[in-house]
């Protein structure tokens, strides 16, 4: 059968860290209060010439080296981002000639924090379909200029940074790669979580706002429902579950899934208290640290799921 089998993973965080101690040097906030409500302790925040793209490109070039994977084969590059550069051309059409990549398809995937998984699941459609045979696929970020700083329910909970990961199109007799996904979507409560710009509507970027309560609400309900679907579309036990991989967004969103499934937490990667909600970036940069850490093998069965504005959400499992 024809798998979308992962080759590689690379991440890229830019250098400038953000505390919250820093934070509560301009806002009124405190180290304490940041960490008791969400989990986390600082955030990576990108320097003012770098772009999403200039992100995408360096952890792309990270996944090249550790999958021994050369640009020339890669034909399609998939962007998950809410933060381009541009309106148009896509980040995604960018990164491809940045990198030297002449020919496939480039696009980006707005789906805000569920992006990345809605970018491995197009690819993997892509891959199985024979329209392409080597996937980059890439979650990226600037976060950090969509957001009001004199807020502090919003500003502390987000960062800059990119993941990246290689899947490639191959034969194998057994079930390999991404083995089932399951996407969803709600535009009737896109008001919960937002930015209030944008090109059309009134020329301005814009920043985020939340509804905080019922953002923590929806993550916790719709991600377990993902997963317990996801489990029986697999046909597939949790026991069998090497890690899950969620959303980075709020440690107490994380422990509460883990808790609901009597999963134990020790399986679950957390990177939120270092990285912060890198949206688009969050599972990638979890992928990667996975692997650096020791954590998460070729072989295992890792199952990731995530929550973002829209509402979108969803679930996807892959055997590494």
């Amino acid at each position: 059968m024809l798998c979308s089998v992962l080759k590689g993973v690379g991440g890229y965080l830019p250098t400038s860290v953000l505390t919250n101690d820093d934070l509560s040097r301009t806002m009124d906030t405190s180290d304490t209060w940041i960490r008791r409500r969400t989990g986390i302790g600082e955030r990576h925040i990108a320097a003012p010439e770098e772009c999403t793209s200039d992100l995408a490109v360096y952890a792309a070039q990270r996944v090249f080296k550790a999958a021994g994977i050369s640009p020339e084969a890669i034909d399609l590059v998939l962007v998950a981002t809410v933060s381009p550069d541009r309106t148009f051309p896509s980040t995604a059409a960018l990164v491809q000639g940045k990198l030297g990549i002449t020919r496939g398809m480039a696009f980006d995937v707005n789906a805000a924090c569920s992006g990345f998984l809605y970018a491995i699941t197009l690819a993997d459609a892509l891959l199985k379909q024979r329209q392409a045979t080597c996937a980059l696929v890439i979650g990226a970020e600037t976060f950090s200029r969509l957001l009001d700083w004199s807020d502090r329910t919003t500003a502390p909970l987000f960062g800059d940074g990119a993941g990246a990961v290689i899947l490639k199109a191959e034969e194998h007799s057994a079930p390999a790669g991404i083995l089932s996904s399951c996407l969803y979507a709600d535009g009737s409560q896109w008001e919960i979580l937002y930015t209030d710009g944008g090109p059309s509507l009134n020329q301005r970027t814009g920043v985020t706002r939340m509804q905080g309560r019922e953002v923590f609400r929806q993550a916790i309900e719709k991600m377990l429902e993902s997963i317990r679907y996801l489990l029986v579309q697999a046909d597939i036990s949790l026991d069998e579950i090497a890690w899950i991989i969620p959303h980075q967004a709020n440690a107490r969103i994380i422990e509460s899934i883990a808790e609901r499934l009597s999963f134990p937490i020790e399986r679950v990667l957390v990177t939120v208290d270092r990285h912060a909600n890198t949206s688009a970036a969050s599972i990638p940069l979890a992928i990667v640290e996975g692997f650096e850490s020791g954590k998460l093998a070729f072989g295992q069965h890792v199952l990731y799921t995530s929550i973002g504005a829209g509402l979108t959400w969803g679930a996807s499992l892959m055997r590494l």
